[in-house]
């Protein structure tokens, strides 16, 4: 992998590294993309962070009372979808709309689905749920797909650009838990406001949900205001090659619209109705095959009728390895939102200075982590590439998912306080949180730079789709966990999520040379779509 020396020549889709306008010496259009996904992110976050402790609060608290182990498959189901629709966002804005107008239509579609979740009304929250997933396929995977375009092929900056847009993804992150989830979802301080304006102070949980759907609003605002400085990135779909291609493509369009827009609503009149019995558990379990079987598909398609050569072959062979370990990786790290929130509610001592704080806040503590060792981590991988010591992409890989690993297991000695009946001190989980940030430095950055480069134009923003489902099978596996945590030992499972994602880091320092030759071989860029 090459990133060392600077490109000066136009990059993908127009964004070039030359005589633009410079954000801290990186292209200008990085500015917009960077404080639109922060936006994003606080809405994104905001919700997620009291989500679990929404549906299992009791009705009377103005919760929906679901027991854990059904908010645990709602919250999978949710957030692998968020993911999962990465994919066809992605082969959209690649084939119809182009990466700038599908971020557009994606921001609209969070925006919405807020609003539905802050009307305290049954119906509106799967609706709003739905919402927020269709606008967020349609805009996480294009609107890293433009950061991207932004870069020559072997533009130095490409990683650290990634690194800087990242910690703007994790700005949001930080405020959103504290706003959202700590103080208008959570706190007694927020409920006595509204109660002294006459609003039942249960209704502070559509509150929160409204502050989402304000994020959205603002993230929106600016990059319509900043979309000039993205140039060509991202802003044109790949034409067909020919009528027969375009064909194709509207029939494959038809079929993504009729699964994902039509047959839902088709199901939930029969559901109404009583034809059909649909509940949480049956749609979970049906998602333990839909997941695997969607990446198999992507992935087979792709092989038999995506790749032209075997340059193209051989970039897809690393994407598949980059995605198994990518999986695994958030299924241990989005924890964060489904067994960590639980742990944290029932089992930590949330007082500090004489004050209690929400079990939500824990969730900002990643992200200002990362917003810490953002800066630093891009230093150190531009240091080491001037010096030709930068490790492999899969070394660095291996790296990630031995942190994540290594959180897990300090938290073994805490389950077993717990287990004796005393609540643990907050700084296990802060320790927890520190470690899962380097792990993740090491993998999510280092992978979104990877996918860019290793992608053909004309399917780049299908194979940001592929990443994010990585982060969907991640995201459902975190979900499903919970169930795990009512049927183990709480240490047993903590050393469960240990050992798997650290034998993972183990196989993929052992095969990171070969790898590393493929990839070596990939930076070679192909004739065929370029």
């Amino acid at each position: 992998m090459s990133t060392t020396g600077r490109d000066t020549t136009t990059a993908p889709g127009g964004g070039g590294s030359g005589s633009e306008a410079r954000w801290f010496g990186h292209p200008r259009g990085l500015s917009t993309l960077f404080f639109t996904e922060l936006w994003e992110r606080f809405s994104y976050y905001g919700m997620r962070a009291f989500l679990v402790l929404f549906m299992t609060a009791p009705v009377a608290a103005g919760g929906l009372g679901f027991p854990v182990a059904r908010a645990g498959v709602i919250y999978g189901m949710y957030t692998a979808m968020v993911y999962m629709l990465s994919v066809p966002g992605g082969w959209i804005a690649d084939r119809f709309l182009g990466q700038q107008r599908a971020v557009l239509f994606g921001g609209i579609g969070i925006m919405c689905g807020h609003i539905c979740l802050a009307i305290p009304a049954g119906p509106t929250f799967y609706l709003g749920l739905m919402l927020v997933a269709l606008g967020t396929g349609l805009l996480k995977p294009n609107i890293s797909t433009i950061v991207g375009q932004l870069y020559g092929k072997e533009d130095g900056r490409r990683e650290s650009g990634f690194s800087i847009f990242y910690m703007g993804i994790n700005i949001g992150a930080f405020v959103a838990p504290l706003v959202c989830g700590a103080y208008l979802a959570e706190s007694e301080s927020f409920r006595r406001v509204i109660g002294s304006m006459g609003i039942h102070p249960e209704a502070a949980w559509h509150f929160a949900f409204a502050a989402a759907a304000v994020g959205m609003f603002f993230g929106l605002l600016q990059y319509w205001k900043g979309r000039r400085f993205l140039g060509n990135a991202g802003q044109h779909p790949t034409p067909a090659k020919d009528a027969a291609e375009a064909g194709r493509n509207r029939k494959i369009l038809a079929a993504v619209l009729t699964v994902f827009l039509l047959l839902p609503g088709i199901i939930s009149v029969m559901a109404a109705t009583g034809a059909i019995t649909l509940t949480p558990e049956i749609v979970g379990k049906t998602f333990d095959y839909v997941l695997p079987l969607t990446a198999l598909v992507v992935f087979g398609l792709l092989f038999a009728k995506g790749v032209q050569n075997a340059d193209e072959k051989r970039r897809l062979l690393t994407i598949f390895v980059l995605f198994i370990a990518a999986s695994v990786f958030w299924g241990c790290f989005e924890q964060a939102g489904s067994t960590l929130t639980l742990f944290a509610r029932d089992h930590t001592n949330r007082v500090f200075a004489g004050k209690s704080f929400g079990a939500s806040t824990f969730q900002s503590f990643n992200a200002i982590f990362v917003v810490a060792l953002a800066p630093v981590f891009a230093w150190w991988w531009l240091r080491l590439a001037k010096q030709k010591r930068e490790p492999a992409t899969p070394t660095k890989f291996g790296f990630g998912m031995f942190f994540v690993g290594l959180g897990f297991l300090i938290m073994v000695p805490a389950a077993k306080m717990v287990m004796g009946g005393s609540l643990v001190g907050p700084h296990w989980l802060t320790m927890l949180y520190l470690i899962h940030t380097v792990g993740e430095m090491c993998l999510s950055p280092v992978g979104l730079a990877a996918m860019t480069r290793l992608a053909p134009v004309r399917w780049g923003g299908l194979v940001l789709g592929i990443w994010f489902l990585a982060a969907s099978m991640g995201n459902f596996m975190a979900g499903r966990a919970v169930s795990l945590t009512e049927s183990m030992r709480k240490d047993s499972f903590f050393l469960l999520m240990t050992l798997v994602p650290m034998g993972i880091a183990v196989g993929l320092w052992l095969l990171s040379k070969p790898i590393q030759r493929m990839l070596a071989r990939n930076d070679v860029p192909a004739k065929a779509g370029h």
